[in-house]
């Protein structure tokens, strides 16, 4: 009975040593949890800053013309979205790195700068754009290019890591794509794509992958 189990066993040695190699397995659950309740921060801070103003400044904001009689409006959004950025990216590297260790695996590898470029190229890029579309105040095409773009890095990063990865990448776009067609309403889709899919996505990947394997 040994003599015949032997040979699967080591298939699947050689099996997990592959999907080692060329896939980043350490990437935490929390990290998906933590983004996702620093982003839904992030938009109830910027809610509670357009409820200061008047419904018009509200509307134009949205319809694309940026309201001047609100010089500090603009700034407010883009500072909240930077600190949200820099608190979810730092959170992602602290919980990532945390498993990594415990796991006795190295955190910088030939397959993580993999990802890491794979994941970067999409989002250089999402900015750029996202840059333009203010130059032009095109303000209610930001939300649905933000999502586009970061579910297209997901989806180009996601073949180095889990797959579960790919499926976040795949629910964001679609949420981008059913966001350009409603103007209006960014910050709400912003909350369900960054907040609530991020801690959806977190939690299946920590209860899978981490609670109880270590």
């Amino acid at each position: 009975m040994n003599k015949k189990e032997s040979p699967y066993n080591e298939l699947k040695e050689i099996r997990e040593l592959m999907e080692r190699s060329s896939r980043f397995l350490s990437l935490s659950g929390l990290s998906g949890i933590s983004a996702g309740l620093v982003a839904i921060l992030g938009v109830v801070a910027a809610w509670y800053r357009i409820s200061l103003n008047k419904p018009q400044n509200i509307y134009t904001f949205y319809r694309g013309k940026i309201a001047y009689d609100l010089p500090d409006g603009t700034a407010f959004f883009i500072t909240d979205a930077v600190v949200v950025l820099i608190l979810a990216i730092g959170l992602a590297f602290l919980f990532t790195t945390l498993r990594t260790r415990k796991k006795g695996l190295k955190m910088w590898t030939r397959t993580s700068r993999r990802l890491l470029l794979s994941l970067m190229i999409p989002l250089i890029t999402g900015g750029i754009f996202c840059y333009i579309l203010l130059l032009y105040k095109l303000i209610f095409l930001i939300a649905p290019a933000t999502l586009i773009f970061y579910g297209l890095a997901l989806l180009n990063a996601g073949k180095y890591t889990l797959p579960e990865i790919q499926w976040l990448g795949v629910s964001e776009i679609v949420l981008g794509l059913v966001s350009s067609f409603t103007v209006g309403s960014g910050l709400l889709f912003w909350c369900i794509g960054f907040g609530f899919l991020h801690i959806i996505y977190g939690a299946v990947m920590y209860f899978r992958y981490e609670a109880g394997n270590g």
